[in-house]
């Protein structure tokens, strides 16, 4: 059995990576941290938990964790990941990071959105863990950075399109709607229930730091620079991620060609269900599961598509992919622990 640890257990992305390894197979979750709750059961923090996992809340402590692991997942804010991975990984250990500290390769991108990068050597062998792009480099990796959320549901309909040159890359605007679990657990006043029960609204507007990473891995794809326009919006409901996004393609093209070329693209692919013509995505599909629908439409008057993509922000936007990664990592079947059904209301 594979023995896992996940550093940060009780803050929503962590407490989703032990969920589902609660579940896998192949796994045996040996270590939990958290700061908060240190000292206290799992199931204590998390009532559904009880009779999945029995483990109590520990201090991170580098001896004790890496005596009793072979993967860890990092599942802490912005920053803390940076200062204790390059120890976990000369001990020898396979990290997933599902901050964003490992995300960015040029530590200037990760600097100018976030703060200075105290780990800078780690981000060329670190590679950026979007399971159904860069799956081959994932397989041989020591180090992955875990996807936003947003990137997730932005990349993963647009990289077959770019790298097929069907879009003009100066033409793209995704629009964003997610569910106030992507905010963390910490309590704050835009996601209090009274804030943000009955109400729509888009917020960072002139720059969300997820837009950066999103174009780092657009460009790579495009083979030259691209900038798109993003606008996040937080929606009234727990988890669930919706994208839609608009841009030009290079020449007329119908339905039928594009979405053959994606599903071929994506056949490999377990979790990417590309729908019909005429269906579009919906979160509710999706919940609790690893899965990215995606739909699109061609507005042919305008020479426009519009593509929508939907994922669960925790699982497939955070935890579940992680838990991807660590099957490739490993050598693991890609779907093991993951192949959940999905609820069907």
């Amino acid at each position: 059995m594979i023995r896992a640890g996940v550093i940060g257990a009780t803050g929503y992305a962590g407490a989703e990576v032990v969920r589902i390894l609660a579940g896998h197979p192949r796994v045996t979750l040996t270590v939990l941290t958290s700061r908060q709750y240190a000292g206290a059961a799992f199931d204590q923090v998390y009532p559904a938990m009880s009779g999945w996992v029995d483990l109590v809340c520990e201090e991170f402590d580098y001896d004790s964790i890496c005596d009793r692991t072979d993967v860890i997942f990092t599942a802490l804010p912005h920053k803390l990941p940076m200062e204790i991975v390059p120890e976990l990984i000369r001990r020898g250990k396979k990290v997933i990071d599902l901050s964003a500290d490992f995300r960015f390769s040029a530590p200037d991108r990760y600097e100018a959105v976030y703060q200075p990068h105290a780990a800078k050597d780690l981000l060329e062998q670190a590679v950026y863990g979007l399971s159904e792009v860069n799956t081959q480099e994932i397989k041989r990796a020591n180090l992955i950075g875990n996807p936003g959320c947003y990137p997730t549901s932005v990349l993963l309909p647009l990289i077959p399109l770019i790298q097929h040159q069907l879009l003009e890359i100066d033409s793209i605007i995704a629009d964003s709607k997610s569910g106030v679990s992507g905010a963390g657990r910490s309590p704050a006043l835009t996601t209090h229930f009274c804030e943000a029960n009955e109400s729509f609204k888009p917020y960072k507007v002139d720059g969300h730091r997820h837009k950066p990473e999103m174009e780092e891995l657009l460009s790579a794809a495009a083979g030259q620079a691209v900038e798109i326009t993003f606008v996040p919006h937080l929606l009234p409901m727990t988890r669930g991620m919706e994208t839609t996004i608009y841009a030009r393609l290079t020449k007329p093209r119908g339905h039928t060609e594009i979405h053959n070329m994606v599903v071929d693209y994506y056949s490999d692919s377990p979790f990417i269900r590309i729908l019909e013509k005429g269906k579009y995505p919906d979160t509710r599909n999706v919940r609790g599961t690893n899965y990215c629908d995606i739909g699109f439409a061609v507005d042919k008057t305008q020479g426009r598509m519009i593509i929508m993509s939907v994922i669960d922000n925790l699982v497939k936007g955070a935890a579940g992919q992680a838990v991807q990664n660590m099957n490739l990592m490993l050598g693991l079947e890609e779907v093991t622990g993951l192949n959940i059904p999905p609820f069907p209301i």
